[in-house]
């Protein structure tokens, strides 16, 4: 049957164009579709997913390609689809109305709105026909649609009430409280309390990486000396690495992990997750010196570098869990395909090293590559090989594997480019570089900052949240403006480029004007020029995604100790006292706050080096303290130009003694004496509270 595309055909989110072809009469988020439903007297059916979204495929499958749901729709509601990675304000404001009316959230979100966008029902998936003990589809709207019919009052009233509520509680004023060291200590015993000793991770099944959560842990481990600290972090990486939440083959983790032990994952990739993965791999190689750390992390970025990042340099959003519409697919295998494919010798070790076995450990037969519980040296001996041999052999048949399922259906490429995201795997890019000295990622990440620069910010100056297709479109929220400022700091750290300081300042003082909140403290999720929603949220959960105002206050702490700028300090130490009540209730959960508030609560540590860029001693010395682990400290390259005197007042007369290369520690204000080789530089780091 020849189908007509609806209103999404005009879109450019692939989550939209993915339901341009449905019978429902869906409209994107628009006046237009409010005006429609206030003249016509009707109510909106909002539903919000993403591309990446299992769920939101099934119920698409179940409802929105079925004539009888798409007719009733059509006629008694106006029907509008919102992509949450292009939207996240509306999303946002919608998942707070559907956590507090059913205790849960999730995607595929399903929200009944008046006209004027007051929220009065909300659910998540929901199948055509009731079954599994949920309400069908079909019966929620027949319901809702008689109430509307019947009972309009109550249905308005009870719109009013969330709507009130939400601006009560979502915008309302922060509760001010104390800045304690005693909310680090706090968190740190939460952490210790829900840790999984056997397989890492925190709490039970499912499992999510939330990599904030360990990159807290190495800083308390770093100031406290806590070892349980970093031995949680260590344990955790190693057992995600080995589990079915990594992909063995292409590299990249999942976005969770549906069991305890890692090891069968929700398949899907999402950039955000393999970002701030990749950049707390890079922390944890620096704090053990563990190399199979770094090699993680530079997997992730071959990962992304070849399947992920667009010709112009933008990093795509994801990639989906379902290939032919089955999820997992793709990554799956059966043992016979192995022996056939490597032979019976190598065939068998490679499926024994994997845990790919006759009867699977998934689905069907099939089996997830992992190696949980194992390690080179016993399955080496197992096979009378050595260690070298058995790397050398499973490296091998991992080509050819790689080369077998790159001809497989491959899932859904999300490739719209969003600020927020990018800023997040620039970050990363840039601590690789850093790190590791590989130039390749110090280009990919000024690749794309240049990328973002020019294609996601208008001529007026204002950033922009998505870019897709040659279109930019939608007005970046706090996340992408926060993030965003991490980048920038982080590629100062690598290049010692001043334009990414310049660049971050401006920033500042436009996140600043745009969403500060003059009267509670802290930041509002969308800015005041954004006058399309009902409320303006404001956000300091660190879920699988840190805050705007988490990152916020710590790059803001940072911007203000490499500059000397005390309003920037004033504005993370207001966002911090904003939430500290909230947060109080369960330090935990906001794991990237606490890294602000450990940030906010250390002495400033600078570090000065001064000298000729071409000197072996100067590049020696900057690389000791770029591979150091130091994330309290700012690092100021002093080369002699102009630069110092207007963005770095303090380093003026930190200059290179009589041509020698030199460096300079200060910290709580006071000079160590000037150092003037690379071993007495490191022992100045190591002995001193450099804890960021």
């Amino acid at each position: 049957m020849d189908k007509s595309p609806n209103r999404l055909i005009n879109e450019k989110s692939p989550y939209l164009l993915q339901h341009a072809y449905n019978p429902v009469d869906w409209y994107p988020w628009s006046e237009e579709a409010f005006a429609k439903a206030k003249a016509e007297d009707k109510p909106v059916f909002l539903s919000i997913g993403y591309s990446t979204c299992h769920w939101c495929h099934v119920m698409e499958r179940e409802s929105f390609e079925d004539d009888e749901v798409a007719a009733y729709l059509n006629k008694h509601f106006v029907s509008i689809k919102v992509d949450r990675e292009e939207r996240p304000d509306i999303d946002q404001i919608y998942m707070t109305v559907c956590q507090a009316m059913t205790g849960s959230g999730g995607w595929p979100l399903t929200v009944l709105l008046t006209s004027d966008k007051k929220p009065f029902f909300a659910g998540t998936y929901f199948p055509k026909e009731s079954k599994w003990g949920r309400p069908g589809l079909m019966d929620v709207l027949r319901s809702v649609h008689k109430e509307w019919q019947n009972n309009r009052e109550l249905v308005v009233w009870q719109g009013n009430k969330i709507a009130e509520s939400l601006k009560a509680n979502v915008a309302g004023k922060g509760q001010p409280g104390q800045l304690t060291a005693a909310l680090l200590d706090q968190a740190y015993t939460q952490f210790e309390r829900t840790f999984d000793e056997r397989y890492g991770g925190f709490g039970s099944a499912p499992k999510f990486p939330v990599p904030h959560n360990l990159m807290f842990l190495l800083r308390y481990w770093r100031q406290k000396g806590e070892k349980k600290a970093l031995a949680m972090v260590e344990t955790t990486l190693e057992a995600m690495r080995q589990g079915g939440i990594y992909d063995h083959l292409g590299f990249g983790f999942a976005r969770y992990s549906t069991d305890a032990k890692w090891l069968v994952p929700h398949f899907e990739k999402m950039l955000y997750d393999n970002a701030l993965l990749c950049y707390t791999y890079l922390e944890a190689w620096q704090c053990t010196g563990n190399a199979d750390f770094r090699q993680v992390a530079e997997e992730i970025l071959t990962y992304v570098l070849r399947d992920m990042t667009s010709l112009e340099g933008g990093f795509y959003s994801a990639e989906d869990a379902d290939s032919e519409g089955v999820e997992g697919k793709f990554y799956v295998f059966r043992y016979d395909e192995v022996l056939d494919l490597l032979g019976e010798k190598d065939g068998k070790i490679f499926a024994d090293f994997y845990d790919i076995t006759p009867a699977g450990n998934f689905e069907h037969g099939q089996s997830i590559m992992n190696y949980i519980g194992k390690d080179l040296r016993t399955v080496a001996a197992r096979h009378n090989m050595t260690e070298q041999e058995l790397a050398q052999l499973l490296e091998r048949c991992r080509i050819t594997f790689y080369n077998l399922r790159e001809k497989r259906i491959h899932p859904f490429k999300d490739d719209k480019v969003l600020t927020a995201w990018n800023a997040l795997m620039i970050a990363a890019m840039a601590k690789a570089a850093r790190a590791t000295g590989e130039a390749k990622y110090r280009h990919a990440a000024a690749k794309a900052l240049s990328f973002i620069y020019r294609q996601l910010v208008r001529p007026d100056g204002r950033l922009l949240a998505r870019y897709r297709d040659g279109e930019a479109a939608h007005l970046a929220q706090l996340d992408d403006y926060a993030f965003l400022l991490w980048a920038l700091l982080e590629m100062y750290q690598t290049t010692y480029a001043a334009e990414y300081v310049e660049k971050a300042l401006v920033l500042a003082e436009q996140m600043k004007a745009l969403f500060w909140d003059e009267e509670g403290g802290g930041f509002f999720f969308t800015g005041i020029d954004n006058e399309e929603l009902i409320v303006r949220p404001k956000e300091i959960y660190d879920g699988a995604l840190p805050s705007g105002n988490s990152v916020a206050a710590a790059m803001l702490i940072k911007l203000s100790r490499l500059t000397e700028r005390e309003e920037y300090a004033l504005l993370a130490e207001q966002t911090l006292a904003a939430f500290s009540s909230a947060v109080s209730r369960y330090p935990a959960g906001y794991s990237f706050y606490m890294m602000a508030l450990q940030l906010y609560l250390t002495p400033p540590l600078h570090v000065v080096i001064a000298g000729e860029a071409s000197d072996p001693t100067t590049q020696a010395m900057l690389k000791a303290a770029e591979e150091s682990f130091v994330p309290g400290a700012v690092v100021v390259f002093h080369a002699g130009s102009e630069d110092i005197a207007k963005l770095f007042p303090y380093a003026i007369d930190k200059t290179a003694k009589d041509g020698r290369a030199t460096a300079y520690i200060c910290q709580n204000f006071a000079c160590q004496a000037p150092v003037y080789d690379v071993a007495s530089l490191v022992k100045l780091l190591d002995k001193q509270n450099i804890y960021g």
